[in-house]
């Protein structure tokens, strides 16, 4: 439901600004990913440490807190510190959300082999709330303020099913993680930013992880048992990079627009 939702959001006759813009932003989010990835399957052959400081880091949490974009924050930053069209390119950035890209990035480390229904079945949904909010814009205008709506919900679910000592154990890991996320997408970004003629505004705002990407890895879990064990502490550790994330981007895109721009803090 919520990513047919989200999908209805997508604009596909976006003008080329926006799909330039976008489309930067979102491949160099996803290849943070695969590059954490790559790296991190080589660092982690057992798929998640199992003791010490760093007990319950996996390479399942760690692409899931890079792949995702929190696309709110995003957009509420670019209304005050960058340009609409700027904002209006997470319309293209929101194709990672949903489990589909971490499959992938988990696929390309050779970390785990999905079987070709469930990547369909991972994308089916995006791809109907396309169809359905571009044949119809009474659709999209219907489905989109569902978004949010529905994050709470799931996060209520994924979370009853959480034990209070994994999110004690994830605590500083977790916070961490999240000043990670920010720190190494947050400089791909900016870089690609300025590529595309951008100030690295955009690119900084979108440094963060979304709050359905704490979803990710319960949905990888369903479709590959191998990672049932793991699943429980890569939701807490990617729960709370959303938390450092939404805490620290805004600080962080205020700051580097005073810097390019003279913008004011808000």
């Amino acid at each position: 439901m919520f990513f047919v939702c989200v999908g209805a959001t997508i604009d596909l006759k976006a003008a080329p600004y926006i799909l330039k813009k976008g489309g930067v932003l979102l491949v160099t989010k996803l290849l943070c990913g695969v590059c954490a990835g790559l790296l991190a399957g080589r660092l982690i052959p057992t798929g998640m440490i199992s003791s010490g400081f760093f007990a319950g880091l996996s390479v399942l949490a760690i692409v899931a807190s890079l792949n995702d974009t929190n696309g709110g924050l995003y957009m509420a930053l670019m209304g005050q510190f960058g340009k609409a069209q700027d904002a209006a390119a997470y319309s293209l950035m929101s194709l990672e959300s949903g489990p589909f890209f971490t499959m992938v990035t988990l696929g390309v480390a050779g970390l785990a082999a999905f079987p070709l229904p469930a990547f369909i079945g991972t994308i089916l949904p995006l791809i109907l709330g396309m169809l359905l909010g571009n044949l119809d814009r009474n659709m999209r205008q219907f489905l989109a303020p569902a978004v949010p709506i529905l994050i709470p919900f799931f996060a209520f679910a994924l979370g009853s099913t959480i034990n209070f000592v994994t999110v004690w154990k994830a605590g500083l890991l977790g916070v961490l993680m999240g000043v990670a996320v920010v720190v190494i997408t947050g400089t791909a970004l900016i870089i690609a930013d300025k590529l595309t003629g951008g100030d690295g505004v955009a690119g900084i705002a979108a440094a963060s992880t979304a709050a359905n990407a704490a979803a990710v890895p319960a949905a990888i879990a369903a479709l590959d048992q191998s990672y049932a064990p793991i699943a429980p502490s890569a939701t807490m550790l990617v729960a709370t990079c959303t938390i450092v994330t939404s805490v620290m981007v805004p600080f962080a895109t205020a700051w580097w627009a005073r810097k390019v721009k003279g913008a004011s803090t808000p």
